[in-house]
């Protein structure tokens, strides 16, 4: 028989801890593909964060650092200017980048610090039980806003690569999807521009991942991508805000 999937090299056997349902096994494999494609596995330095992503490092077969939570930009800063050569990037969730990390990765992005950054945004706090997050839609419920969001109170979700389009340090900024096969394979390739981005030497990518929660939304795995589609989007609108040659 004619073998049409195998598991990319930067990728281990380990069965995932994810929900069913959830897109982060579809973005670690693309980060996965991106990685063998481009033949930079051994010198691949991956940063995870706190958040559901926290045992990413179980998944990828290259060296792995777990950082403090929210710290994942100062940690691959660090690496990168150690150890120039290396491919450094970072997987991050809304809870922990647009949340206690938030001045991380504003300032990395200032600095123009040549790492790429996967954010990975599901409007929640994933791990720790549904929380409101600062990407929480307006009206979205949560186990903190049962009622829904309220702005007036909580304030407006945060557009996180609209936030960083304003600092001349960032180059390449994109928000994607994957909550359909189309969308799927232009993340596939927002995700190799910001590692090419950063092996040109150019500086600080990020690309947005909208994720769906089927868990926390409590909603089934269809019903949280079509949920996705609707809400989401709308309010986080696809496409890249900056790419190479544009920062002032």
């Amino acid at each position: 028989m004619k073998a049409v999937h195998t598991t990319p090299r930067s990728m281990t056997e380990k069965t995932t801890h994810y929900c069913p349902g959830c897109v982060h096994g579809i973005v670690h494999r693309i980060v996965a593909d991106v990685i063998d494609d481009l033949d930079v596995q051994d010198r691949v330095v991956g940063v995870a964060s706190v958040g559901c992503s926290i045992l990413a490092y179980e998944y990828f077969d290259v060296d792995f650092q777990e950082a403090a939570h929210g710290r994942a930009p100062a940690l691959a800063t660090g690496i990168k200017r150690v150890h120039p050569d290396s491919v450094v990037f970072t997987y991050q969730g809304d809870g922990d980048l647009a949340s206690i990390g938030a001045a991380e990765i504003i300032h990395a992005a200032m600095r123009g610090e040549n790492i790429t950054v996967i954010f990975v945004n599901n409007a929640i706090y994933g791990m720790t039980g549904g929380q409101m997050a600062p990407t929480t839609l307006s009206g979205q419920k949560s186990t903190t806003s049962p009622a829904g969001r309220d702005p007036g109170h909580s304030g407006h979700p945060i557009r996180v690569v609209e936030m960083l389009a304003t600092l001349p340090g960032a180059v390449y900024l994109e928000r994607v999807s994957c909550h359909d096969a189309r969308h799927i394979m232009r993340t596939r390739k927002a995700i190799q521009k910001a590692f090419e981005v950063q092996l040109a030497g150019e500086g600080f990518a990020l690309v947005e991942v909208l994720s769906n929660c089927p868990t926390n939304w409590r909603m089934d795995p269809k019903q949280s991508l079509e949920w996705l589609k609707d809400n989401m989007i709308p309010y986080f609108p696809l496409g890249e805000l900056r790419t190479p040659g544009e920062a002032d």
